[in-house]
């Protein structure tokens, strides 16, 4: 293997849609802009080599109002770290960096289709998450 990392298999671990009631569904509707997007990564050392990784996004509303829905998916990602990558930080960023790269616009796909198959077929993602500035900005 003489690349960094190879990716082995990916699915979605976990995906939640929870919207209470009618009420609550209707308010959303007209309140949905005011949603974020989050996103966290995590990560596992498996054995030989192999390392998990789970990428998380939530769309949610920050405001602290009661009508609220929420959104969420779990993405895990398996790989095989190459024989040469020996330090911590080249570990680092292929965890947070090089692997939710490749594998965002699949995660992004299955996210929007959750939301979309929730009652908001018109929900576009419009900022494209740039996972090397959120790596860099991290260590400055």
């Amino acid at each position: 293997m003489t690349e960094k990392f190879k990716i082995l298999a990916n699915y979605i671990k976990d995906m939640s849609s929870e919207t209470p009631d009618i009420e609550t569904f209707l308010f959303v509707k007209e309140n949905i802009s005011k949603y974020q997007l989050n996103i966290d990564i995590n990560s596992k050392a498996l054995k030989d080599k192999l390392v998990e990784i789970n990428t998380t996004l939530k769309f949610e509303d920050k405001e602290p109002n009661q009508k609220k829905s929420h959104y969420e998916i779990v993405y895990a990602t398996i790989i095989k770290v190459g024989d040469d990558i020996k330090e911590k930080k080249e570990l680092e960023k292929i965890i947070l960096c090089d692997v939710p790269s490749q594998i965002y616009p699949d995660l992004e796909k299955a996210f929007l289709n959750l939301i979309h198959n929730s009652g908001h077929p018109g929900l576009k993602i419009e900022k494209k998450i740039d996972f090397n500035k959120l790596y860099n900005e991290r260590f400055n």
